[in-house]
């Protein structure tokens, strides 16, 4: 009630008092008495959490749900339960992006992939450099459509690589992993798992990996659980990123994609397969030890 009390008087000069009452729920009188009686701890408490609630959502780009939230304030030693960051979520009106689902396709199996399914869905590893999963998808401009591909490392979850390009070819492939390659410089036997798309299917993307001692391993066809890490982190990306808005062109796409890979989700955005750490912590745990 303090909230919606809290809420009416800040809000006083731009709507009628009496009709906000209404649509809240609460009396004219009850509200005038409020003016005139402190306001509780809890209540204060309350409104200075529903702040910081409304700066997590924003660091977070309205993808942190109640328990991501609840995580951050933990972390900051602030001391509330998971329930009383749901009611203030609901009182403040914040609300999580929806996330949308992958969706199944029938998959042949009798028919063998040109590389054999070396990860097999276990996308738990250890060790960073070990399993590597790359993907690419399509990212739409008033100017035509971008192409983005990545690559993950799937001990650590993070985009180890990527580049865009406006066409899907075996050298956008490439020029990804190079990149990866260059940086993170991986001992020989890295597998590297993709779907069974033209790009990686390549001569040229398969003379790649040969070069630099990799080995390729391929998803059924058609079977988007076989690269499930990738499939969800494109899901994400289009929830949190490009279905909201419309770009004008490659390099704006170029842009925005950049600052979600490097700024957000490789620092910032928690990953709850990873106890709820990002990206950089673990790949910073992995340097301690």
């Amino acid at each position: 009630m303090a909230l919606r009390y809290a809420f009416i008087r800040e809000h006083a000069e731009m709507y009628p008092v009496g009709l906000m009452c209404r649509l809240l729920g609460v009396s004219r009188s009850g509200y005038h008495a409020s003016r005139c009686r402190p306001m509780s701890p809890r209540d204060s408490a309350d409104i200075a959490l529903i702040a910081r609630l409304h700066e997590i959502d924003a660091e977070h780009r309205r993808a942190a749900g109640v328990i991501k939230m609840w995580r951050v304030l933990r972390a900051e030693k602030n001391p509330c339960g998971r329930n009383r960051v749901a009611r203030l979520r609901r009182c403040a009106g914040i609300q999580t992006l929806r996330t949308q689902r992958l969706q199944s396709k029938p998959a042949p199996q009798q028919k063998e992939p040109p590389a054999p399914n070396l990860v097999n869905r276990k996308f738990k590893v250890a060790v960073p450099n070990r399993v590597w999963v790359g993907d690419m998808t399509q990212i739409t401009t008033r100017t035509g459509i971008s192409h983005l591909s990545i690559f993950l490392d799937l001990s650590t979850h993070a985009v180890i690589g990527w580049a865009m390009g406006t066409s899907q070819t075996a050298a956008l492939a490439v020029q990804t992993i190079e990149a990866a390659m260059e940086r993170y410089r991986p001992p020989p036997g890295l597998v590297c798992h993709t779907d069974q798309g033209s790009p990686y299917g390549s001569k040229k993307f398969r003379d790649y990996l040969e070069s630099k001692g990799a080995i390729a391993s391929m998803s059924r066809k058609g079977n988007c659980h076989d690269n499930a890490v990738a499939e969800s982190f494109f899901s994400n990306l289009k929830n949190e990123l490009t279905h909201h808005f419309v770009y004008e062109d490659h390099a704006a796409a170029v842009a925005a994609v950049k600052d979600h890979i490097e700024v957000y989700y490789n620092t910032i955005r928690l990953h709850q397969s990873l106890g709820y750490k990002t990206p950089a912590q673990v790949q910073a745990q992995h340097m301690c030890c």
